[in-house]
């Protein structure tokens, strides 16, 4: 039995050094395979910034040269690649180098395009309409003359911001219709004038509005006749041919006794105006208590003043 116990606990060592042998080999080799696999990484990854540096000296190279002629096709070549923040550095030398050359016009089209393919349509837009003042009857007139009003489009902010861009958007294309009223462009600006006309037609209800809520009833009805005017389509003509009917009569509650007259006379005079206008008008019962009300005040003053 004592013979058998010894066997047992060497048996137990042999396996257990035997284990430890297995799971030494074991992390010698993954460290070999881990180590290798750094270095094809750091290879890989060393070639890969090798060919980027030789590509960047590459461009540098041509950008200090002086042949014109490889720097015009390199141009050329980094605009089809769409590779524009190279183009434009290498056609803005280009275009003051071949000035009042049959190559300028391409040079100055490329170079328009190349700034709003970057996205900064301030400067393509000056450029497509430089494009058009110099070459008046050039081979991309027309097209430079609508992506000039395309640009101003797209510099068009939300109509709750100023809207400058949006009015010479409308401008510009407008010119462009009287321009080339047969161009294949035609539909697409007559589209684009409607939602730039929409962002103006929002702006000044907004302000109308604006007046309105603040109680400045004198300045609410003049806004409301200046946006009916100048948008006789507006979707809100009804609404705001109520509110004028209401701004007038608010106007005359709140104002001095020798004003009160005149005013309410004036809320008078345009509840009967908006009742020929909309005889179905859901707003119609409200306008018409208004009008009650008006009336008798007016009643009140005209036997004053009898």
């Amino acid at each position: 039995m004592v013979i058998s116990g010894k066997n047992t606990i060497f048996a137990v060592l042999f396996m257990a050094k035997k284990l430890i042998y297995i799971l030494t080999i074991a992390f010698l080799l993954n460290a070999v395979m881990s180590c290798n696999t750094d270095k094809v990484y750091e290879s890989t990854n060393s070639k890969k910034k090798k060919k980027v540096d030789v590509t960047i000296g590459k461009f540098n190279k041509l950008v200090k040269s002086s042949d014109m002629e490889a720097k015009f096709i390199a141009a050329v070549k980094y605009f089809e690649k769409e590779d524009y923040t190279r183009a434009l550095t290498l056609f803005e030398e280009l275009m003051s180098v071949y000035r009042g050359t049959t190559k300028s016009e391409e040079i100055h089209f490329y170079y328009a395009y190349c700034n709003y393919n970057i996205g900064d349509y301030i400067v393509a837009g000056y450029h497509f309409r430089n494009y058009v003042r110099i070459f008046p009857n050039g081979k991309h007139t027309e097209e430079c003359a609508y992506m000039n009003a395309y640009c101003f489009y797209l510099n068009s902010p939300e109509y709750s911001l100023d809207q400058i861009d949006t009015k010479l958007a409308i401008k510009e294309f407008q010119r462009f219709t009287n321009q080339y009223p047969k161009s294949d462009k035609i539909k697409d600006c007559n589209d684009l004038l409607d939602k730039l006309r929409a962002k103006l037609e929002n702006k000044s209800y907004e302000n109308a509005m604006l007046y309105y809520n603040m109680n400045d009833y004198k300045a609410s009805i003049t806004s409301f006749g200046n946006h009916l005017n100048d948008f006789p389509d507006t979707k809100h003509r009804e609404e705001l041919n109520y509110l004028i009917i209401k701004s007038h009569y608010l106007l005359a509650l709140n104002s001095i006794e020798s004003k009160k007259q005149e005013r309410f006379k004036a809320a008078v005079d345009s509840y009967t105006k908006f009742a020929e206008s909309f005889p179905k008008s859901d707003y119609l019962k409200q306008a018409e208590s208004i009008y009650n009300s008006a009336l008798k005040s007016l009643e009140k003053y005209n036997k004053q003043t009898s």
